[in-house]
């Protein structure tokens, strides 16, 4: 369910959480740039429609496919999701260059602009474990970065509250319906687009201006 708040409650409430964002710390370790031209990574962090939106707008991104993680193909369903209790979360696969973007880059716009990673099983005015706070991993050294930039700004107390953000192995990643994707710039004038997630471009393109492609 899609619930709307005023835009002026939702950019607050996501900046309340860091206690400075124009220091926003840029990952100690980020792999070395790869000689591969494409390669994927997998975010949870609320509603699709946003992260998807936020992530899209990225030089280097190639792609960005809102979808499911977490769960079985037989559930990777939307209206089965939203129940909360299909073990998915509303996920997007981001497919990116790493000669021209770091996954450590994608981690930090995911921490800084995204979401709140200290909101458990909810994101803004959406509740349930579908909206949880999850980095979905594909390989080693996936999950040595982002561990490593949880405790980096877990020891730098960039945010006011722990984070709840859950790093796990990628078993699998089902795109949504064809109607979620590319969500927000087909229908910038929806209200939940509009309260929820035209605050978060904004927010990356005033924090992140070389970051973004358009």
């Amino acid at each position: 369910m899609r619930l709307y708040l005023p835009a002026s409650f939702l950019i607050s409430s996501a900046l309340s959480a860091v206690l400075s964002a124009a220091s926003f710390p840029a990952p100690a370790v980020d792999p070395p740039a790869a000689d591969t031209h494409s390669a994927t990574a997998v975010f949870a962090g609320g509603c699709f429609w946003g992260v998807e939106g936020v992530f899209e707008r990225l030089k280097g991104v190639t792609n960005a496919v809102s979808g499911f993680s977490g769960g079985s193909a037989y559930t990777a369903h939307y209206e089965v999701v939203s129940s909360g209790t299909t073990g998915h979360a509303e996920s997007v696969q981001v497919t990116y260059d790493p000669s021209k973007i770091s996954y450590g880059k994608l981690l930090e716009v995911f921490f800084s602009v995204v979401h709140d990673p200290t909101e458990l099983n909810r994101q803004g005015p959406d509740e349930g474990t579908q909206y949880r706070s999850a980095i979905f991993y594909s390989n080693d050294e996936q999950k040595r970065v982002a561990e490593a930039y949880i405790h980096q700004l877990t020891e730098a107390k960039v945010f006011r509250r722990p984070i709840v953000t859950q790093v796990v192995p990628l078993k699998a990643f089902y795109a949504a319906e064809g109607y979620h994707q590319h969500f927000l710039d087909h229908n910038p004038n929806n209200p939940y687009i509009v309260y929820n997630d035209l605050p978060k471009v904004k927010h990356l393109e005033q924090q992140y201006p070389e970051l973004c492609a358009r």
